[in-house]
């Protein structure tokens, strides 16, 4: 039988400045660990701690664009565009453009704070 999603859960978000944070599906508002599915909403000059996730995850972005800063580079991703990034490689991300971003997130397995393995604060770099 189908179930319903009523409503997402709001979750706190690492950075710099506020984000938005709505998990429809995922470890908190479905207790599902096989993936999470997360609506995103960050303002301009946004950015996160950089990232070596134990998940891979699949970002399409609705509004704005968002700077994926990896090792070789960054990537900036246009609304109407995605970006897949895979477990075990390092990421950062952040909104620099005026608009900041509202995107989509999935992450296969869920996202976890346990599996996400965030950098220091002392090693953060500007996205």
């Amino acid at each position: 039988m189908p179930i319903l999603i009523a409503h997402p859960t709001r979750i706190k978000a690492a950075g710099n400045r506020p984000k938005t944070i709505e998990e429809f599906v995922g470890n908190v508002n479905s207790q599902e660990s096989r993936l999470s599915i997360a609506r995103m909403v960050s303002l301009s000059g946004w950015t996160e701690p950089g990232q070596t996730p134990e998940f891979d995850e699949f970002t399409i972005v609705l509004k704005g664009m968002l700077r994926v800063l990896h090792n070789d580079g960054f990537i900036d991703v246009q609304a109407g565009q995605a970006i897949a990034t895979k477990a075990g490689e390092w990421v950062q991300y952040s909104t620099p453009g005026t608009e900041g971003a509202e995107y989509i997130a999935v992450c296969l397995p869920a996202f976890s704070p346990e599996s996400v393995h965030r950098d220091p604060p002392e090693t953060a770099s500007q996205a």
